[in-house]
């Protein structure tokens, strides 16, 4: 496919996108309907989709349109920064997109009408006040820092590796790893770097991991020897974060509502060399008994709306009233689990305070035998990895 060919697809699939449906599913439809289009065509005409829904309302204005066509335009414009004859030269008809009209030219050409900071900035208009809540002066960074492809993270797998020899095997390998200062075992390489490709990889000695998330894992200081339960588990990165703080030496329970979300657990703890890891439903044999308890709750995942941008525009008022329901009931039902004296360790990959600190205040509230300790707030721009919020909370021996 030509770029052309390419940026057509990509409007043509932005005007059946339904973003109530994941969308990487609807983007392997369109693969398996185009069996045409090669690898190299269907990660760029996916990149040109994920960068317009990063940026669905500014690329609309930038564009001159709510269509497929006119946002892919305006992409062009705003993530691409190309001048609007470049912009022509990549509208060339036939299998591409169509020649620009006098209006789009017009369009490309004056300077945007902002109706307000919102939709310049590709955010939900009903949660700017958050954004400002949480982000204060610097808003605007943190938001334009949210449309922006995310950088590949890694954790480098300290029962396999050290982080000298995983970034020596990354360079011999081709790439150039740097540190991120949020977490210690942390490397950061361009999006989309091949690092599945790598022996290193296959032989387990790192995980796809966002800085944010390993600095989650570690404020929750587990120790080799105790007993740890992952309460809201899911895919279990933070789990296997864990079973390297911890040597294989102690108990690791994962668990989650949704056993299902766990399935691929066994096989990558096998690959990370992570032993000591168990995955349980019924928990009523650890009630009272657990050294120390993670609670990385459901949440908006607006802290990670660069990776999936889609959850921006389907958020809704009644649906964050019904995720901090669900980090209240999360949270006083991990509780039961940690003995006196233990730490607890309630986390999302939310940048809304009503998630964050406001959970925390109600969850003191209702439990007055736990103390608040250490919190950690994350922000993209600020600290070079997704948004996140940890607050680490203690059971009072009374």
């Amino acid at each position: 496919m030509t770029p052309a060919a390419r940026l057509a697809a990509a409007a043509a699939i932005l005007d059946a996108l339904d973003l109530a449906r994941p969308v990487e599913r609807q983007l392997r439809a369109w693969a398996r309907g185009n069996r045409y289009a090669g690898s190299k065509d269907r990660r760029a005409v996916a990149d040109r989709v994920y960068t317009v829904l990063r940026r669905w309302r500014s690329t609309a204005v930038l564009g001159g349109g709510e269509t497929g066509r006119g946002r892919v335009l305006g992409s062009l414009r705003g993530a691409d920064d190309l001048t609007p004859a470049e912009i022509g030269a990549l509208c060339s008809g036939g299998y591409g997109l169509a020649a620009l009209s006098g209006a789009e030219r017009d369009t490309l050409s004056r300077d945007p009408d902002w109706p307000d900071a919102a939709t310049r900035l590709d955010w939900p208009g009903w949660l700017m006040a958050a954004a400002h809540e949480a982000f204060g002066d610097g808003t605007a960074r943190e938001l334009d820092a949210l449309r922006q492809r995310a950088p590949v993270h890694l954790r480098v797998n300290t029962l396999r590796a050290t982080v000298a020899e995983a970034r020596e095997a990354l360079r011999m390998a081709g790439l150039d790893p740097a540190t991120v200062p949020a977490a210690p075992l942390a490397l950061r390489l361009p999006p989309a770097a091949p690092v599945l490709n790598t022996d290193a990889w296959r032989d387990g000695w790192f995980e796809l991991q966002d800085a944010g998330s390993q600095a989650v894992a570690a404020l929750l200081d587990a120790r080799p020897g105790e007993t740890v339960l992952d309460y809201c588990a899911g895919g279990g990165g933070k789990t296997l974060a864990l079973a390297a703080a911890m040597a294989n030496r102690g108990r690791l329970v994962a668990h989650d509502i949704a056993p299902a979300r766990m399935a691929d657990l066994p096989e990558r703890a096998a690959r990370a060399g992570a032993t000591l890891i168990e995955r349980m439903r019924d928990l009523s044999s650890l009630e009272g008994r657990c050294d120390r308890v993670l609670v990385d709750a459901p949440c908006s995942g607006s802290g990670s709306w660069r990776r999936d941008p889609a959850g921006k525009w389907r958020l809704t008022p009644e649906g964050l009233a019904a995720l901090t329901q669900m980090q209240n009931d999360a949270l006083d039902a991990a509780a039961r689990h940690l003995r006196p004296g233990g730490t607890l360790v309630y986390a999302t990959c939310s940048v809304l305070t009503v998630e964050n600190e406001a959970r925390v205040a109600a969850f003191l509230d209702r439990h007055p035998a736990f103390e608040e300790g250490a919190a950690l707030r994350l922000h993209p721009a600020r600290d070079g990895c997704d948004g996140f919020f940890a607050a680490r909370l203690h059971l009072t021996v009374r």
